[in-house]
């Protein structure tokens, strides 16, 4: 009887209905299925797009506003990555922390031929899903490296779960404190990692407080090169309360320049 009917259809209404299931039965979200081997050699992760490329989005962090965004397709803080875009110029960007690499696709595409970007992230989870971002878009213009940025090289512990259980994500923090889940990273620092041959003209700190500490041991690169900061953490009266940045990079020339999101931009004042 089946037969019978198909043949009764008109080869064109055919075409018409495959035509229409191949137009409208496709994915529309990333599809995550966990892993069936649970074991913290298996890396838990969620392929997604945006008009930048493609990211490796950790799944311990699905919740987290920066994953869901990349997941629904979009960029997450847009107006950053643009501002790095438009005033990097010819040299390299210095971004960190680095995450699942959710800046790295739009910055690296778009900077100049010959210029580079480095980027840090000391967790192992999430440097692994960056290295998979590198290469799911091909970017051999990016320096990754699994440490963190601070004023000397040392080797420390990084919360990455709460007291309660609660994953931090991309708020994983060097703190002083025995609660919570830790990790063994290793700190570098930024002049350190830097050759003096790179002309650094932006570097972009995400650090969960622990930005001061990367700026000390980035200021003979400071120094040399001039660059735009971005500071994820520090306000305006956090800049302006904090005796080291005054003497040391305020009396340099900088000044508070505005805010892009909830960054703070400081950058060597022109007469």
């Amino acid at each position: 009887m089946i037969n019978a009917i198909k043949s009764l259809v008109p080869k064109s209404i055919k075409k018409y209905i495959k035509r229409e299931i191949l137009q409208t039965a496709h994915v529309k979200k990333p599809v995550h299925t966990t892993s069936l081997t649970q074991d913290e050699f298996t890396l838990n992760c969620t392929i997604a797009y945006n008009k930048h490329g493609g990211y490796c989005t950790p799944f311990s962090a699905q919740q987290e506003s920066v994953v869901q965004e990349i997941l629904k397709g979009n960029v997450y803080e847009p107006a950053t990555i643009q501002y790095i875009i438009d005033h990097c110029g010819a040299g390299d960007v210095v971004q960190a922390g680095a995450y699942f690499g959710d800046f790295l696709p739009g910055i690296a595409k778009h900077i100049s031929n010959k210029a580079q970007v480095w980027t840090f992230e000391p967790s192992s989870e999430y440097f692994r899903c960056a290295e998979i971002t590198i290469l799911i878009n091909n970017l051999s213009n990016v320096n990754l490296f699994q440490v963190g940025l601070g004023e000397e090289k040392a080797e420390v512990q990084l919360q990455i779960e709460t007291e309660d259980g609660r994953r931090l994500g991309g708020a994983s923090r060097i703190i002083n404190s025995k609660k919570g889940k830790f990790v063994p990273i290793t700190i570098e620092t930024l002049d350190s990692m830097i050759p003096e041959d790179r002309n650094i003209s932006i570097i972009q700190l995400d650090l969960e407080g622990f930005e001061i500490p990367a700026l000390k041991g980035a200021i003979n690169t400071i120094k040399r090169c001039k660059p735009i900061l971005i500071l994820e953490i520090l306000s305006h009266n956090d800049i302006l309360a904090n005796d080291w940045f005054k003497e040391n990079i305020l009396s340099l020339g900088y000044e508070i320049a505005g805010k892009v999101h909830n960054n703070t931009i400081v950058k060597i004042k022109h007469n």
